[in-house]
């Protein structure tokens, strides 16, 4: 989508999409069809709420978290730092000590996941993904925000678990799941709105973003 400038970096749930190894799969069934007869077209939808374009509570790995009938509205209507981390296989403290992180900020890590559609893909075992220390480097910097293009932030295991509960631990909220094919590092306006589920960990949601004026990079 592009209306106005408006980039939509959601990606669509269908059956057969990528989803994380060991949950359920995507179910997208059409209960009832006009073209059959039916009074009206009805879908039944089925998937954890990790699912596609999806954002982490606190919840999710910590148990008194916060939950996403929680979330403050304005965590995800603002400004946003798309930050590009080129052919690297995963961040690392060393690639975000060149960028001025403030404080606050919503970062959002365009990789090179992004460069094919990797949810109509099989479940990949491997991504580019932030380490621990990049995480603890990001939490020390009191950022607000932490998202990237694929399912996870963290990698698959341990290390991946211990990503989350570093971000958790620290407030910051976590955004998966982003197509940032078409998306070039720099400063964004940001609406993104999850669903409003009581006690959750997670839901899906919609990212929209546009342009601001300047760019950046990390090397």
């Amino acid at each position: 989508m592009n209306d106005h400038n408006w980039l939509d970096i959601t990606v669509p749930i269908a059956e057969n999409m990528a989803y994380w190894q060991g949950d359920p799969p995507v179910r997208v069934e059409r209960l009832s069809r006009i073209e059959e007869g039916d009074s009206c077209n009805m879908t039944l939808l089925s998937f954890t709420a990790h699912t596609g374009t999806h954002l982490d509570a606190p919840l999710h790995f910590l148990r008194s978290g916060c939950s996403m009938d929680s979330m403050p509205p304005s965590l995800m209507v603002g400004q946003a730092h798309v930050l590009s981390t080129g052919d690297a296989k995963h961040i690392s403290v060393d690639q975000l000590q060149s960028v001025n992180i403030r404080s606050g900020e919503r970062i959002l890590f365009r990789t090179s996941n992004s460069n094919t559609p990797w949810w109509t893909e099989k479940f990949r075992t491997a991504y580019v993904h932030l380490t621990p220390s990049a995480a603890h480097y990001l939490a020390d910097r009191n950022v607000a925000l932490v998202g990237i293009d694929y399912l996870s932030v963290g990698s698959p295991g341990d290390q991946g678990e211990e990503t989350h509960r570093i971000l958790a631990e620290a407030g910051i909220w976590v955004l998966e799941g982003l197509n940032l094919k078409d998306v070039s590092p720099g400063q964004y306006e940001m609406v993104c709105l999850p669903m409003r589920i009581q006690a959750a960990e997670g839901a899906p949601c919609r990212a929209l973003i546009r342009p601001c004026n300047s760019r950046r990079n990390v090397p």
